[in-house]
């Protein structure tokens, strides 16, 4: 009986003794295309797929296990399904969240009185000084914005305001499926779980970018709005390392040392209206709302830069973190306690840029709005240091590292910051940047003291875990994160 054939490259016929086949896939990779006689032995080798018999130039081999196309359908399936839930991930992100007009009355939204859900007794608050001794003259203050901006030392900051809130029964205002408020979307009021007009919150402290109008209509009038800087090239170096995989502005970036590449030309490469090019030049002045592409030179930047000022009582800075926290305590009638931390979401030293002076200054020019604006909170809060008095600041600050180091001993194995890899428990795993795993953790210790066995564990408790502990709802982030496991980034 005669047989059909297939007719390889080379001009031989293959007999087919079946009406359809599957080529070996592995071995047709492996061969050089150029190599006709190579190709017609891979081409020859088939796979029937009715009788599941393996032929190599017309001679049958073996039979292959009648397991593997069920393995097949399901490693499909597994694909789709991963396929159409990164499709709906996607659509999460692009989808705008619920938008509230302007021209609406803003006051039948407003926040008219603390929070109902709210457990505690709330007390007004009142000026947040205390006398010298360290003794209360003043209530806690239970309401607070926190700006959350991008590589500031933030997330050590998150822990410190998730801990207070939960030890307070605080109500925090979380994000709808996810870990920031759609950034780099600018902030609405839809983008909190659950919100219904008039609901109020006590506490903010995600990343956002930043609309004042929107923010202030969800907390009670006196609440107390609170931010971070850092040095603009520093953060600049932080930034461009921790977000280049995903801007692609930088993906053409060639040689050993992308970021000097950059900065040797930042408008060669520097696109504003590039997907995420905000993480490239002035990231705070993005964060806090305003356009981070304006001339530094116009009276606009300056404008804004005071009204940061008249907005937030006060603007912490990453360089003197220690001195920020006895300013947050003081101005919000704290206990040395509530501002005990480990330092959280830190990168492995061997993936820092070192800035030479040139680099440095590079940097600095080339985020021009975010140095004027990181210089002017630079003196209103060595202003503030001297109000509190520089020998009563040196006092508290040695007595908050005396007290970090204390925890320090008591909670961490080792003593020290692991790598992701060494991290022993997945609840204590930070949130890595994407193709990378060089955020360092901690492993707590085994036979800690009841009296601070809590304690350590929220202490070290990266932000998406301790989020999910307090009740948010973080479905995409989550999915994102099984996705990306997936991927192998």
């Amino acid at each position: 009986m005669h047989r059909a054939g297939y007719r390889t490259p080379a001009g031989n016929t293959i007999l087919q003794p079946c009406r359809s086949y599957l080529f070996t896939h592995r071995l047709l990779a492996a061969v050089d295309d150029s190599d006709l006689r190579a190709q017609e032995r891979v081409l020859s080798q088939l796979i029937c797929t009715e009788t599941r018999r393996v032929y190599i130039n017309d001679k049958e081999l073996e039979m292959l296990p009648q397991g593997r196309p069920w393995r097949s359908m399901c490693k499909g399936l597994i694909l789709g399904t991963l396929l159409t839930s990164f499709m709906l991930l996607l659509y999460s992100y692009a989808i705008p969240p619920l938008h509230f007009s302007n021209t609406q009355n803003s006051a039948q939204y407003q926040c008219s009185s603390y929070p109902a859900q709210a457990k505690y007794s709330v007390l007004p608050a009142k000026a947040s000084n205390r006398s010298v001794d360290g003794s209360h003259s003043c209530q806690p203050r239970k309401d607070i914005v926190f700006m959350k901006t991008h590589k500031t030392g933030s997330s050590t900051i998150l822990n410190i305001l998730f801990r207070f809130g939960e030890k307070n029964s605080l109500k925090f205002a979380f994000p709808s499926g996810r870990n920031d408020f759609f950034y780099p979307s600018y902030f609405e009021r839809g983008q909190v779980e659950g919100y219904q007009p008039g609901m109020c919150f006590n506490v903010f402290c995600n990343h956002m970018r930043f609309r004042y109008h929107e923010v202030h209509l969800l907390v009670p009038a006196d609440t107390t709005y609170v931010t971070v800087l850092r040095d603009p090239a520093l953060l600049f170096e932080s930034s461009f390392n921790y977000f280049k995989h995903v801007v692609p502005l930088t993906w053409k970036l060639s040689g050993e040392d992308t970021m000097a590449e950059f900065l040797r030309d930042p408008w060669h490469y520097y696109d504003p209206d590039g997907i995420n090019s905000h993480y490239l030049r002035n990231l705070l002045f993005f964060d806090l709302g305003y356009d981070n592409n304006l001339n530094a030179e116009s009276p606009l930047v300056e404008a804004q830069i005071k009204e940061v000022g008249a907005r937030f009582q006060l603007v912490m800075l990453m360089e003197y973190f220690d001195e920020s926290l006895v300013l947050l305590r003081d101005l919000l009638c704290w206990d040395l306690q509530d501002i005990v931390y480990f330092k959280l979401n830190a990168r492995r030293d061997s993936t820092i840029s070192q800035l030479t002076p040139e680099l440095y200054q590079k940097a600095a020019d080339w985020n021009q709005i975010d140095t004027k604006l990181y210089r002017y909170f630079n003196a209103t809060f060595w202003h503030k240091v001297d109000t509190y008095g520089r020998e009563r600041m040196a006092r508290d600050v040695a007595e908050l590292q005396k007290e970090n180091e204390k925890m320090r001993r008591v909670c961490i194995e080792g003593g020290h910051a692991v790598d992701y890899e060494s991290i022993q428990e997945s609840a204590l795993q930070p949130w890595q940047p994407v193709g990378e795993k060089n955020i360092l953790g901690y492993n707590l210790k085994k036979n800690i003291d009841v009296k601070y066995k809590r304690l350590c564990r929220k202490m070290l408790t990266p932000e998406i875990q301790y989020m999910t502990n307090l009740g948010a709802n973080l479905w995409i982030t989550k999915l994102w994160s099984h996705v990306r496991s997936f991927l192998g980034f």
